[in-house]
This record gives C-alpha cells, sequence and structure tokens, in this order.
C-alpha cells in the first residue's frame, strides 16, 4: 500500500499565442505569452517541461481547470487531457514551444499545426532536472525530435570554452536545424530516412561508435523509451559512467499513445533506470 500523499498539481498558467513558425517538415514553433512566469525565468532547468492542457471546446471550460471537481462532474471522454511538452525559451512573459507533427496523429501536434495568434495555452510550472555542469570536462547529448528543445537549450547554457558532441536523430537533412552551440561542440545529425522514429537503431549505433573524451563528462539522453535503453547500456554498461553524470529519460514510447506511455512508468517495461 502507497501511503504517501499525493502530489499537489501544479499552478496553472493561462498564456496566449502571438507567433508560430514552421522549423522543418515536421516542427513547429509556438511563442505564447503570459502572466507570472516568473517560475519559468528561475528555474535553473534547461530542461523545463509543461503539461499542457486541452479541453474539448464545445465544453466551454474555463482555466484554471479544477481537475479533482471535474473527474467528479464529468464523464470520462469529456475530461481535460495533459501532454507534455519541453520548454524551448523563456524571455520575460514570453514562452516558447517546439512541437513535433505528423499530420493529424496524435492531439498537442494537430494542435500546434493549426494555431493561430490569440489561442488559448493553458501549461502547468515547469518541472525539470537538468543543467550542464560547468565543471565537467566534456559534454554529450542524445536525442531524437523529441529532444531536440531540451538539447537546443542546454548547448545554449554552455561555457563558450565546453567541449563535446551532440547526436541528433531526424528523419532527413530537411529536418537539420542551425542550433547554436560552443565551438568545441559537434552537432552530428543522424538520418533514418523514410523509417518511423522509434524503429530503428541508428541513434543508439551511433553513439556506440564514438569514444567519450578524456576526463569526466555529463550525458542527458532523452527520446524514445527503448533507444533509451539501448543507450543505457552503453553509457553504463560499456563506458562505466556513474549515475549522477547521465541524465537518462524515454519522453515517449514507439507504438504507445501518451496516455499508455505515462500508465507503463509504472510498469516493469518503462523503467530504464
Amino acid at each position: 500500500m502507497n501511503d504517501r500523499p499525493a502530489r499537489p498539481p501544479r499552478p496553472q498558467h493561462v498564456l496566449h499565442v502571438v507567433a508560430t513558425e514552421r522549423l522543418s517538415p515536421h516542427l513547429v514553433r509556438i511563442c505564447a505569452r503570459g502572466e507570472d512566469l516568473a517560475a519559468f525565468r528561475e528555474s535553473p532547468h534547461t530542461d523545463k517541461y509543461v503539461k499542457i492542457t486541452f479541453t474539448k471546446p464545445e465544453l466551454g471550460l474555463e482555466p484554471p481547470y479544477d481537475l479533482a471537481v471535474l473527474r467528479e462532474t464529468l464523464p470520462a471522454e469529456d475530461l481535460p487531457v495533459t501532454r507534455t511538452y519541453t520548454v524551448r525559451a523563456v524571455d520575460g512573459d514570453q514562452l516558447t514551444i517546439d512541437f513535433v507533427v505528423h499530420g493529424d496523429e496524435g492531439l498537442a501536434g494537430p494542435w500546434a499545426a493549426r494555431a493561430q495568434a490569440g489561442d488559448r495555452l493553458v501549461v502547468s510550472s515547469p518541472g525539470g532536472g537538468y543543467a550542464p555542469d560547468p565543471a565537467a570536462d566534456w559534454h554529450l547529448f542524445v536525442g531524437d525530435e523529441s529532444a531536440i528543445p531540451a538539447v537546443a537549450a542546454a548547448l545554449e547554457a554552455l561555457a563558450p570554452d565546453a567541449t563535446g558532441v551532440a547526436f541528433l536523430e531526424v528523419q532527413t537533412a530537411d529536418e537539420q536545424l542551425d542550433l547554436a552551440a560552443p565551438a568545441g561542440v559537434r552537432i552530428e545529425w543522424v538520418h533514418r530516412g523514410g523509417a518511423e522514429a522509434g524503429s530503428t537503431p541508428v541513434l543508439a549505433e551511433a553513439v556506440g561508435a564514438w569514444h567519450p573524451l578524456a576526463g569526466r563528462g555529463q550525458v542527458f539522453a532523452h527520446g524514445e523509451r527503448e533507444s533509451m535503453k539501448a543507450l543505457r547500456d552503453i553509457v553504463f554498461g560499456r563506458w562505466g559512467l556513474a549515475r549522477d553524470q547521465v541524465s537518462l529519460s524515454g519522453y515517449w514510447a514507439y507504438g504507445r499513445t501518451e496516455d499508455r506511455f505515462q500508465a507503463e512508468k509504472r510498469e516493469p517495461i518503462g523503467q530504464i533506470l
């Protein structure tokens, strides 16, 4: 029996879209503004993430949403739905979030693809757990499209003399972005071609062919769950890195809906560390 008290929900922030931008064929940037974003500006983490709450427009629900009350008053099919996304940047009262889009697949992606100035966006206060360690001798960043916003934010936070490499998986060269990074940090784009995201081992193979630099390093690896398990075996099993050197997490799982992926975090299949 779990006697721990339930974690209180994070405060909600009501934002309004001010600009959208198609960064690549499958990546859309949403810039939104709101009040009281101090929690975002003060967070030290470069992997800040939020829970975005989506509701059915026809229900006319007004934020902030009291989810506990709504669970008691609405049928299951009408309950708000949340999706987790990384914050790309925060600047004053403006929040930037990059969305991976694949046509009408999913919930958040199609919303982002159709978003227009004035649309409402309801997000939680940020979570997060990683920031580049300035004392690290080298840095390794690994991820697919879902992790590019967090990796990009981390690259921008590095010291000018930082060294390392970032392995980023995308479909083709058309998906590559012009990311800012110190001169000593190389960006390697890994292409999976026509294969579906999460269905190939190309990312782990690229990392496995690389050799860690001298000294004590720091690793940030986030993305599809099974790919992260393969990376776990490399960084801990092959390289022998310590747990406090590595931030490793699955952002999503191939063949799983977001809701099923979140539920599996409590099951053996969902455990990475």
